[in-house]
């Protein structure tokens, strides 16, 4: 199989609808929040809040999630270091395509390295990246254990846990932080709203 270069790719995005054409159809800009924390912190319950909430306010809105995302599209990859960042690599890509097509982008991915979250940072560009850091302990993330993965882990039945086998590196700056062990749900998707508006509105 021939591998494609860039001596036989002929890329049309200056023939196709422009960003700005788009977003003023849909009356909103687009922006691509990256909600990342360790499982069970809350980060798909907050950016499924915060998309109803959105679509609720005539928002056109897109959540991209660890788990849908690895059993379609990325369902070939581990959990390695290579894998993880594959898998990174895939959803910043498939998010930088929503964000130029106006659509605003809600993604939930444990993201455990800072090199990661660089790494995405600079595929969908920085200045359509906010990056949310979605704070909770590894004790308090195995008390929820809402998929039954710690109790998992617990018996062995799991490698490659991050938080146990893995590590996760907490961000120094992150762009919003949430901490769901001192919020309630509410509170959470307040702030996390409060942060999105100004970044969404035209």
């Amino acid at each position: 199989m021939s591998t494609a270069t860039p001596e036989n790719l002929y890329p049309q995005f200056d023939k196709m609808l422009s960003r700005d054409e788009r977003q003023s159809r849909l009356g909103q800009r687009s922006h691509v929040f990256w909600l990342y924390g360790l499982s069970g912190s809350g980060k798909s319950t907050l950016a499924i809040a915060l998309e109803k909430t959105l679509f609720a306010q005539g928002k056109f809105v897109q959540v991209l999630d660890g788990d849908n995302i690895r059993s379609g599209l990325n369902s070939n990859l581990g959990f390695s270091d290579e894998d993880r960042a594959e898998n990174i690599r895939r959803i910043a890509h498939v998010a930088k395509l929503y964000a130029q097509s106006g659509v605003v982008v809600i993604t939930s991915f444990i993201t455990p390295k800072e090199e990661l979250r660089t790494l995405a940072r600079e595929i969908v560009g920085p200045e359509d990246f906010s990056d949310i850091y979605v704070k909770a302990s590894f004790e308090t993330c195995a008390q929820r254990d809402p998929k039954g993965l710690y109790a998992r882990v617990q018996a062995g039945q799991v490698k490659q846990f991050t938080g146990k086998d893995s590590g996760f590196e907490e961000p120094a700056r992150p762009g919003l932080l949430i901490d769901t062990e001192c919020e309630s749900v509410e509170q959470s998707l307040d702030g996390l709203l409060n942060f999105a508006s100004p970044r969404i509105a035209l």
